[in-house]
């Protein structure tokens, strides 16, 4: 019986021992290490031309596990909203939960809602409120794409997942990597906790007090979307993207 049940607990897992093996197995032959360039590279190319035309983004950031009716899920709700107001498309990791919600307040108001979807086994699908999508299978790649055409970040409540691409894109910004790109933390009783924490690094100098300038913590909808013009309009042209060529190139 124990040795049934072990079987079948395999046979519920062949992706997830698949990658282990992979990652775990050491140095490979050069052909496959080349053969797994090129499906990063086509990865990227595929991407590229699918998001191509999006325009300029807004990346919001957030759980998977949160529901329709959820104090946080409403809130990204209304951020899509928002963010399609100032002529920005909502981009998201195109999978339920935060990222649901922000496509959807974007896509039934009339908004452009974009998704960087990832392969996870029996976990997450694309969800309906997307103009365009595309699916990765890497998560450095995803993650690549989630920043290269966004121009400032909405951070919802999250899990690990959450708390990767936030620190990711923290460091980017802080390192310059990307300039003048602000980050929003939405939700002062989850992210409180996390901004003392960050008090306590800088008190023992590992970041600085301009780092901690690079994020806001806010309750409030209309001081999130002040804090992204003041930052991203002031320094950067948005340009309209022209309605005709936009329905043409999203079919």
């Amino acid at each position: 019986m124990q040795i049934k049940n072990q079987t079948m607990m395999e046979k519920k897992q062949p992706v997830n021992n698949k990658k282990l093996v992979e990652y775990l197995e050491g140095p490979r032959s050069r052909f496959r290490e080349y053969r797994f360039a090129l499906t990063v590279f086509w990865q990227f190319i595929r991407a590229t031309r699918t998001l191509h035309y999006v325009g300029p983004c807004i990346t919001v950031f957030g759980s998977a596990r949160f529901k329709e009716g959820h104090k946080y899920y409403e809130a990204a709700r209304e951020f899509g909203k928002r963010i399609g107001q100032m002529g920005f498309t909502t981009m998201t990791g195109g999978g339920p939960g935060i990222m649901e919600a922000a496509n959807r307040g974007a896509f039934e108001n009339g908004f452009h809602s974009v998704g960087c979807n990832i392969y996870l086994p029996g976990e997450q699908k694309h969800n309906a409120y997307m103009h365009k999508w595309y699916t990765f299978k890497h998560f450095f790649v995803r993650k690549t794409l989630l920043v290269k055409y966004s121009y400032a970040f909405v951070i919802m409540p999250g899990g690990f997942g959450t708390m990767d691409e936030f620190f990711e894109t923290l460091t980017l910004v802080q390192t310059r990597t990307i300039t003048q790109f602000p980050i929003v933390l939405y939700g002062k009783d989850y992210f409180q906790p996390l901004m003392n924490y960050m008090e306590f690094l800088k008190s023992e100098g590992t970041i600085s007090e301009a780092d901690m300038k690079l994020v806001i913590l806010t309750n409030d909808y209309d001081e999130a979307i002040e804090h992204i013009k003041t930052n991203i309009i002031k320094h950067y042209q948005v340009k309209e993207r022209p309605k005709g060529l936009w329905r043409f190139f999203r079919r």
